[in-house]
């Protein structure tokens, strides 16, 4: 699958979208892909869920009948990839939050840096 954006024809709106490099068009066929393993994210907020999934995650998988894409993505915490596939970035931070990774980890590793380098793209005073 390519995460490679490609802007519908017709929508002046989105015209050249492709050139943005890191840009993705949430539309509803990725919307409608994306939906099994948002609700495996989201469901994250769920005690007994989240459990499942810290304890034998490849139970929870299977108890959602993810594919083995969405396996992948998940197992490797490949941000970038859930994003283009159709993750919403509120379910990922669920995940994000299980797994001990903060929103400007997250978001570093989208963008292929350290979160240092990522760091010092913000305007934060005392960030490193």
């Amino acid at each position: 699958m390519s995460g490679a954006p490609v802007s519908p024809p017709g929508n002046p709106q989105l015209a050249g979208l492709e050139d943005l490099e890191g840009t993705y068009l949430f539309d509803l066929e990725r919307s409608a892909r994306g939906l099994r393993v948002n609700r495996f994210m989201h469901d994250l907020v769920r005690p007994e869920w989240r459990a499942l999934f810290k304890e034998n995650p490849e139970a929870a998988f299977d108890q959602a009948k993810l594919t083995v894409e969405e396996r992948r993505m998940l197992r490797e915490r490949d941000w970038r990839a859930l994003i283009q596939y159709g993750a919403s970035f509120f379910t990922m931070e669920k995940l994000g939050r299980v797994s001990g990774v903060s929103n400007p980890e997250m978001v570093a590793a989208m963008r292929g840096e350290s979160l240092d380098t990522f760091l010092k793209t913000r305007r934060v005073p005392g960030a490193r």
